[in-house]
């Protein structure tokens, strides 16, 4: 019989800074339907009222909609250059608009920046069609992106947030659609920082007044149907923490953006993004028994980043627990064991440990001396995990 050892060791959190126990507020309360601040590196929700209350997203809309453009550009089926032709649907539509011209011929480029600047629904739907062939199919692309993207509260019926009551999302699933946004498109993400965009002599600003009032934020979209009240989507980057907020239902458009200031405050002033371990960074070097290397290296596939109130990263502590011996042959990424992370007395995550690289069988002969020498160091009380 095999004896089952654990290997349970303290590692150091790097750049640990002594600090008293940090005082937090409570997080503010605004005036809106439903909202939510969290930090994009980590997912931590900061602050959260009605953030899963499904209500109609207005012009947030086109998110989704740019989305969808900047996935079909990086598949190549589309490209910035390409010359759209206006149909008499998009020429048509209500509400904001990039004034293009029923026939005329826009880049995908200036369409873009007209769905994102501007908020024009005459450029989401010329956009649209241009991809999907008719906004309705492109819809149908949008829906299934949401599905894919886990947005579980979300349903599109057009392109542009125009009322509808099947339309609707909600402020936790914008904050996830925008994360995902940044993360996989920073370069087309770039079009949302800017203030202006003329199209057909007609120059017209970004109405995210948040660009003008914070030079951290970068982003992203304002939106405002009388049945969404005014909302807005914003991102701000400050010392490498980025937050994202979402305001849904104010009263006015200057409501939006203090209402979405409080929280951004709130964020940067009394929390902070530490980045712990790297993916693939070796945080211990254990014994492999029977295989063609005597060791394995023990780490993370992906980069651990935590969200803590400023000044406790003293109160940081991680262990890391090996529960088995470790025979070959072993598989890279495979499992071994689990990292867990505790604030005080609170775990913050436990992510997997997985061997960093394989290792084959030995042969015949090591094999069977690596079991003798495994069955002694177990006799008399060595741990099997020890180089």
């Amino acid at each position: 019989m095999h004896r089952i050892f654990t290997l349970f060791v303290s590692l150091t959190i790097p750049n640990i800074l002594l600090a008293s126990e940090p005082i937090i507020p409570a997080p503010p309360q605004l005036a809106a339907q439903g909202y939510l601040l969290i930090d994009a590196m980590s997912g931590t929700v900061l602050v959260e009222h009605n953030s899963k209350q499904r209500l109609p997203p207005a012009s947030l809309t086109k998110i989704m909609t740019s989305f969808v453009a900047a996935m079909e550009i990086e598949r190549g089926t589309i490209s910035l250059q390409d010359s759209v032709n206006v149909s008499v649907k998009a020429w048509r539509m209500e509400g904001s608009r990039t004034f293009i011209q029923e026939g005329a011929r826009v880049s995908v480029q200036d369409l873009l920046r007209g769905v994102v600047v501007q908020s024009g629904n005459d450029a989401s739907v010329a956009l649209a069609e241009h991809i999907s062939g008719s906004e309705e199919a492109f819809v149908d692309v949008m829906n299934q992106w949401a599905s894919r993207l886990g947005l579980v509260d979300t349903n599109f019926m057009n392109t542009t947030g125009l009322p509808d009551e099947s339309h609707y999302t909600t402020a936790a699933d914008l904050a996830k659609l925008t994360i995902a946004l940044i993360e996989r498109f920073p370069e087309h993400y770039k079009l949302y920082s800017e203030k202006y965009f003329t199209y057909n002599n007609i120059r017209q600003p970004n109405r995210n007044s948040l660009l003008w009032r914070d030079n951290t934020v970068d982003g992203v979209k304002t939106g405002h149907t009388d049945a969404a009240g005014y909302c807005l989507v914003a991102s701000a980057k400050r010392d490498g923490m980025r937050l994202v907020s979402v305001v849904m239902g104010t009263v006015s458009e200057e409501s939006r953006a203090t209402e979405s200031q409080k929280l951004m405050t709130y964020g940067f002033r009394y929390y902070e993004t530490v980045p712990l371990y790297s993916g693939g960074e070796s945080l211990k070097k254990v014994r492999v028994w029977g295989g063609s290397h005597s060791s394995i290296n023990v780490g993370l596939e992906n980069d651990i980043v935590v969200t803590i109130p400023r000044g406790a990263r003293d109160n940081l502590a991680a262990h890391m627990d090996i529960s088995t011996e470790i025979l070959a042959p072993l598989s890279k990424g495979q499992k071994l064991g689990t990292l867990t992370v505790r604030m005080n007395e609170e775990v913050l995550l436990s992510p997997t440990l997985v061997a960093l690289n394989a290792v084959e069988e030995a042969g015949f002969f090591s094999r069977i001396w690596d079991e003798i020498a495994l069955f002694f160091l177990q006799l008399f009380g060595g741990d099997p995990l020890e180089i």
